[in-house]
């Protein structure tokens, strides 16, 4: 449990605006219950909401997921197309339900590879939703870090840009990001301590939380406590 009871304990200028979360642990959630990885895949979609309303009621205006990687190709085709399916489904149920409530949808990520289907599905969210200011949920979809080096790199090249005109403000607006604030906290669930290719060049200074939960049980408790974590750090960003 958070060693505060209630998220007022809580200094508003000390809640993170940002929130990354690397949604880990759906697989061994799923086995320790007997049953198959998509079962707990499908439990952490479900979880997903109840991790979105508590970040609108803590104050939190950008939410970022983890929710396919550009390696995740390389998983077995039975979980692949499993995981495609659950993504149909979020973004024709869930992601739609949430544009209700004020939330706007942002993807992010490799579009090339994306079945064209699923693709017409984001982007109908994400444009309903895109006047939404409730709270930016930024879904990272077929995105890998490296890769969007990678994409940013080409397209500054193809515009023409001049060495001396690339900085870090200029990368950023290239990067699948622009126009996202860095995030300040990420979150990584199920106690396991890697990066995974996740906004590497975004998190240079964001603060990290490696909770043992894993993903189906991360609740608004845990999201509570990992908040409260957060707020006692001393953010240096480098200087003293």
């Amino acid at each position: 449990m958070a060693s505060v009871r209630d998220i007022h304990e809580i200094p508003a200028e000390r809640i993170p605006r940002h929130i990354a979360i690397i949604m880990d642990g759906n697989g061994r959630w799923a086995k320790k219950r007997g049953m198959p990885r998509l079962f707990g895949h499908r439990a952490g979609v479900e979880n997903l909401r109840t991790v979105i309303r508590a970040c609108v009621e803590f104050g939190v205006k950008y939410l970022t997921i983890y929710a396919f990687s550009t390696e995740n190709w390389g998983r077995p085709q039975d979980e692949v197309m499993g995981l495609q399916k659950l993504f149909h489904e979020a973004f024709t149920n869930e992601f739609l339900e949430l544009h209700k409530e004020g939330v706007r949808i942002i993807h992010l990520g490799q579009r090339e590879g994306i079945p064209q289907d699923l693709l017409d599905e984001i982007d109908e969210a994400v444009e309903r939703s895109k006047n939404n200011d409730r709270l930016v949920l930024s879904v990272a979809l077929n995105y890998g870090s490296r890769n969007e080096m990678m994409h940013a790199v080409r397209r500054m090249i193809a515009d023409g840009l001049k060495p001396e005109e690339v900085n870090e403000s200029r990368i950023s607006e290239y990067l699948f990001t622009s126009g996202l604030p860095d995030p300040d906290l990420v979150i990584r669930t199920s106690g396991e301590q890697r990066l995974s290719n996740f906004l590497l060049y975004q998190t240079a200074y964001s603060e990290w939380e490696f909770p043992d939960t894993l993903w189906p049980d991360f609740g608004k408790d845990q999201l509570l406590e990992a908040i409260y974590e957060y707020s006692k750090r001393d953010r240096r960003f480098g200087k003293v």
